[in-house]
């Protein structure tokens, strides 16, 4: 049985639920459901509460009780406490197709981990027969190819339907995938055997075509459905999901070939969340710690749900242990409580359990300037909780007409939970149903729960000029060149029936800024490109206008917080960063190409203007947009106009 290893961060991303990976062994495994997480033989050696995490307001956006860490596999000792102890993820082989290197042979396996697949060919076995030393058959490998629809289905590529051209094939000859040259898949050829013991029909056909789609009055059509058969009887998806064990469904959406490793296999969805207390400092670290125990959060729990609000210290004392919680004060417990479910004056409707429902908005999680503007609200200050501390530096005296507000947060706490995934596109996803696939079953709010990993780090805050930026986005120019970003996206979102969404100019610039930003503090604060990420607080609704962005450490469990980013805020490091991002994005080292090519679009779906890897580009776990939405031109203008951008006239002495 193959085994493997993997950090537990990327168990949430990039290799979460349905997601494919491969083992040291060459194995690819799909990662199973949720359903057998956290599975053992003696339940009582199972204790949960060391891998539970909560965050009241991702709890209550994600409508779960809890988020849970992925389990770290320990071995068990003879004589050593057996608590969480040989706990694993569970993986299947797949894809189940295999292709013998030698005699070219397909032979589909079973859903399992149980055994390595071996060529049954024949001559393979007399020649291990009449070996002295008898070795092992040769060992299959797994074909490269699978097939995605867009509802997050994923099946084996349909080898034998494919080469004879039919739905229900009768003909069950050995198959082989031939290389015969070229260097696409019109070089790769299924061939059902016509010689040997078990002869085919003789049928054969490239694999040319099997990744191409195309859309007509926004229909979804791929070469694989239309044309595996015919356009009058296409191919459609069966609803398969592997990683459930559930070979068989119902689905009639187009299918697609892809690479089980290309991009468009998974896309993870990750909702992730700023820890905000409900009173700043009145709760301390070892108060959380304490009221999220495995024995006191559940009775805690129960209190709420009978008394709310209206609970008194008294009532929590007496379902608590004495010893633990005596030298606490009734104020501190209280405090704690209400920190728990989010009970204060100034809670959010729209965080509040009692008030979630299945509306659109609820269910694709818009609204992201609304769930955002409470972390901003909070961040801009100068918080003192353990959970998040924040300090003004001050604004070094050349930055004052470009910034208003510079915070050097010494801790913050971010739940990252995964909520579902996508396939084929990245394009929005539903709340319910990105968590049908993740389980088999669904369970009721009360008792649900998302993987999750928590990232305890530190970070840099920055808020532009009100006045400077209000003035430079009213610019016709401005608001021209931006627009055409919109209409890019406008043009992918019709075309694939997603929400189309308005590309501000204040978007792009804070977007650009912090993806120039953390190229150079990768230089000069330590951390690797990929360790750093960004968060943008932007939006032009009334009431919550917000101009920031916050840039923060993304791996805190690998690197750790060690002040290295926070030491970049003090005035004369954050005027050097500034000043030497500013300068570096003046000139790319594809330049004159970058920005020239940056007219017509560039990147992803042509949604970047003057944006390359050479430039502006990060690794895609530290942007939120997978790079997309970037342009330097309106950060520090364009070889025809360098008055466009926002830091045209900033000028360092």
């Amino acid at each position: 049985m193959s085994t493997g290893s993997i950090r537990r961060a990327q168990l949430v991303t990039p290799f979460g639920v349905g997601a494919m990976g491969v083992l040291v062994d060459g194995t690819s495994v799909i990662t199973a459901g949720l359903d057998h997480w956290y599975s053992v033989d003696d339940p009582s050696t199972l204790q949960l509460g060391e891998y539970q995490a909560h965050d009241w307001r991702l709890e209550a956006r994600l409508r779960v009780r809890e988020f849970r860490l992925p389990p770290d596999f320990r071995r068990r000792q003879k004589g050593e406490d057996p608590r969480n102890t040989n706990l694993k993820v569970p993986v299947l082989r797949f894809p189940r197709w295999s292709f013998c290197i030698y005699c070219k042979r397909l032979e589909l396996s079973p859903l399992t981990m149980a055994q390595p697949v071996e060529c049954p060919d024949p001559k393979h076995r007399q020649a291990a027969d009449g070996a002295k030393r008898k070795p092992k058959l040769p060992r299959m490998s797994q074909v490269p190819f699978v097939a995605i629809c867009p509802q997050g289905h994923l099946d084996d590529f349909p080898f034998r339907e494919w080469v004879h051209r039919s739905h229900r094939p009768t003909c069950q000859g050995v198959l082989r995938l031939e290389s015969r040259g070229g260097g696409g898949l019109e070089g790769q050829v299924v061939v059902c055997d016509s010689k040997g013991t078990s002869k085919g029909c003789g049928s054969e056909r490239s694999l040319e075509g099997i990744m191409n789609s195309h859309s007509e009055n926004l229909v979804e059509h791929t070469h694989l459905t239309d044309q595996l058969s015919s356009k009058d009887d296409p191919f459609c998806c069966k609803g398969a999901r592997p990683w459930l064990a559930e070979l068989v469904g119902f689905c009639g959406e187009p299918l697609r070939g892809a690479l089980r490793g290309a991009g468009n296999v998974y896309f993870p969805k990750v909702e992730s969340s700023i820890y905000l207390p409900r009173q700043v400092g009145a709760v301390s670290a070892e108060l959380h710690d304490l009221l999220n125990r495995a024995d006191v959060r559940p009775l805690l729990r129960l209190m709420h749900t009978m008394f709310g609000d209206k609970v008194t210290a008294d009532q929590i004392r007496a379902q608590l242990s004495p010893e633990l919680f005596k030298p606490i004060a009734d104020n501190d417990l209280l405090a704690g409580y209400r920190d728990m479910f989010g009970i204060g004056p100034t809670q959010d409707s729209a965080n509040d359990d009692s008030n979630v429902d299945d509306s659109d908005e609820t269910e694709t999680l818009t609204g992201n300037d609304e769930w955002r503007y409470p972390e901003y609200k909070l961040l801009r200050e100068t918080p003192t909780d353990d959970y998040l501390t924040a300090s003004d530096p001050g604004i070094h005296p050349e930055l004052t007409d470009v910034l208003d507000r510079v915070r050097s947060v010494e801790s913050l706490v971010e739940t990252r939970a995964l909520r579902g995934f996508t396939r084929v596109r990245d394009e929005g996803l539903k709340l319910t149903e990105g968590k049908s696939l993740l389980r088999r079953r669904p369970i009721p709010p009360e008792h649900d729960w998302l993987p999750a990993y928590v990232v305890k780090g530190e970070g840099i805050y920055l808020e532009l000029n009100r006045q400077q930026l209000k003035a430079w986005e009213q610019k016709p120019k401005v608001i021209d060149r931006a627009q055409k970003i919109s209409d890019h996206y406008g043009n992918v979102a019709r075309l694939r029936g997603l929400q189309e969404r308005t590309i501000s100019p204040r978007f792009i610039l804070l977007h650009t800024l912090a993806h120039l930003l953390i190229n150079e503090l990768v230089f000069t604060c330590g951390y690797s490109s990929a360790s750093l990420r960004e968060r943008l607080f932007v939006s032009e609704t009334p009431g919550r206008h917000m101009a920031g962005l916050l840039i923060y450490t993304a791996a805190g469990d690998s690197e750790g917080t060690m002040g290295g980013l926070v030491r970049m805020v003090r005035q004369n490091s954050l005027r050097s960063v500034v000043a030497n991002a500013i300068s570096e994005a003046r000139w790319c080292s594809t330049d004159p190409v970058c920005m020239d090519a940056g007219e017509k679009g560039q990147g992803p779906d042509s949604c970047n203007l003057a944006a390359c890897h050479g430039c502006a580009l990060l690794p895609e776990t530290s942007c939120e947009e997978f790079n997309r939405f970037l342009d330097r031109g309106l950060v520090v203008g364009t070889f025809l106009d360098t008055s466009l951008g926002y830091f045209s006239d900033l000028n360092f002495t």
